[in-house]
């Protein structure tokens, strides 16, 4: 049975007659956060019964949840087969109130979702490439992860958060269903994510990269780069072999990026295998006439790895290389470090039965 969430507006239009009745089931899932086709009072009983004959509306449930003491909230989903899939709450800016009890400023807020039931790609510093791949998520199963997001934290219709495609999964090795979702996401009766606001984070299959680029949907493109060289990338990740470097670059510099954007690049800094300064200025050399901002990425260990997380004053000492020499490089801010904040985490812990 196919999702309601599987539907873009006009395509539930299609399905439902009068077709003003998509807008009105359009409002109570996406607005109002409906679980169930009771909740819909506008709606008459018969079209009710056709909604709940035909078209799933509670696909995924929270299983299990944890809250970092920054605000941070880790997601285990159930799936309808019982598979389960993670998405992260990041509490980017916290709500300021003024003396006299006004917002000042209300709270800023990302989340990270998940793509796949697993992951092809194989990134040995990955404790999703563990469980190996099974499956694509649908589009529905993209959208109910931050519909069911949006419910659990009481967030407003109307309040504009930003969706990084950075969860379990490679973007797009489910490409299909990912451009679908991006154009489910940013419809204006539904949750209204602007295409801006949506980032997708891709390992580097170049040739999708230029396909997405053809597509021309606006939204923001992050490389997960981790390394200067094939060498270390191939190591790291095992689909550079297929995808090099070289490739990846030649497709982000043909991809169209917004005047006032940038593309990103993640590099995820392992002790003393990628943290020194030399490799700061072959990254240098490696984005030279690319409109690049570097995100520089705390790795963040989980039991059983063989990678370290590396030295504050090497994380500053490489960021400032690149600054001093004109690339735009932030550090990210570690979030989730006291909950099962890397990716997969969670997933292994529940498979695990500890609590």
């Amino acid at each position: 049975m196919q999702s309601i969430y599987d539907f873009t507006l006009d395509e539930l239009k299609e399905e439902l007659k009068p077709s003003f009745r998509a807008k009105q089931v359009y409002n109570w899932i996406y607005k109002k956060y409906a679980s169930s086709y009771d909740e819909m009072k506008n709606i008459p009983n018969d079209l009710k019964e056709q909604l709940k004959e035909n078209y799933a509306l509670d696909i995924m449930k929270i299983v299990k949840k944890e809250q970092s003491l920054d605000g941070s909230i880790k997601y285990l989903f159930q799936l309808h087969d019982g598979l389960t899939v993670e998405a992260v709450l990041l509490l980017m800016k916290k709500k300021k109130i003024s003396e006299d009890g006004k917002i000042e400023r209300s709270e800023k807020y990302t989340v990270c979702i998940s793509s796949q039931v697993g992951c092809k790609v194989g990134c040995t510093f990955c404790l999703t490439a563990k469980g190996g791949f099974v499956r694509n998520l649908t589009v529905g199963e993209y959208i109910a992860q931050i519909v069911n997001i949006k419910r659990d934290n009481n967030i407003a219709e109307n309040k504009s958060l930003n969706i990084v495609y950075m969860g379990m999964g490679e973007p797009l090795d489910n490409y299909k269903n990912f451009v679908k979702a991006v154009k489910v996401f940013s419809e204006l009766d539904g949750l209204a994510i602007s295409r801006r606001r949506q980032t997708v984070s891709t390992s580097g299959i170049s040739s999708k990269i230029e396909k997405l680029g053809k597509e021309d949907l606006g939204i923001q493109l992050a490389i997960s780069l981790h390394a200067v060289d094939d060498k270390l990338r191939s190591e790291l990740i095992p689909m550079n072999k297929a995808y090099n470097i070289e490739s990846i670059i030649n497709a982000v510099r043909n991809f169209p990026v917004d005047a006032r954007k940038k593309v990103m690049f993640e590099y995820l800094v392992i002790k003393d295998k990628n943290d020194d300064i030399k490799s700061a200025d072959k990254l240098l050399k490696l984005l030279n006439g690319i409109k690049a901002k570097v995100n520089l990425i705390y790795f963040n260990p989980y039991p059983g790895t063989p990678y370290q997380r590396p030295e504050s004053k090497d994380m500053v000492k490489f960021q400032e290389y690149l600054i001093n020499k004109g690339l735009l490089c932030t550090i990210r801010e570690s979030k989730g470090l006291d909950i099962s904040a890397a990716c997969g985490q969670l997933k292994e812990k529940e498979s695990n039965g500890n609590s």
